[in-house]
């Protein structure tokens, strides 16, 4: 069976206007936010109210501030096991993808926990969490953040989405 998937101006034109709008605008922001496919992404979140904006923007955070400043070999300069593998002989490129792989994981199973909102091993009384859009006020939208673990790949910066990210 063959599933037909409009084109983008052929999604449009079935929206009302102000949703056409919506869309339009989120598209954009997207884009200049980097995203690798903008109009896929308004697309999810008009047709399936999933707060995709929000999502990318934890998943870029992410990127940026954990895993991406391991592409730069100066962020080894602070690791003194680092610089005894260097100095040991090890490819100074290897030693930051090792790194890298690190952060990476670190990160994916961070958002997996995330996502799970709960501790599987918790008894039934004790709390959990969900994730949980807001306003630009921090007001909550009622719309929770999740499938973080799903996008993490395909929000790298670089477009790595489906290459070895460790080559």
């Amino acid at each position: 069976m063959v599933t037909f998937w409009p084109t983008w101006d052929e999604w449009l034109a079935t929206l009302p206007p102000g949703a056409r709008d919506s869309a339009v605008s989120l598209a954009e922001r997207f884009k200049e936010l980097g995203a690798q496919d903008p109009e896929g992404w308004a697309r999810s979140e008009i047709s399936e109210d999933i707060p995709q904006l929000a999502r990318f923007m934890v998943l870029r955070a992410l990127w940026r501030e954990a895993i991406s400043p391991w592409t730069d070999v100066s962020a080894l300069h602070d690791v003194a096991a680092a610089h005894r593998l260097i100095e040991s002989g090890a490819d100074p490129h290897d030693v930051l993808l090792v790194a890298r792989a690190g952060a990476y994981e670190a990160v994916f199973a961070a958002v997996c926990i995330l996502d799970e909102g709960g501790d599987p091993d918790a008894r039934e009384s004790d709390p959990g969490w969900h994730l949980i859009e807001t306003d630009a006020q921090c007001n909550p939208t009622g719309r929770e953040i999740g499938g973080l673990h799903e996008s993490l790949g395909e929000t790298d910066p670089s477009g790595n989405k489906d290459a070895d990210l460790w080559e």
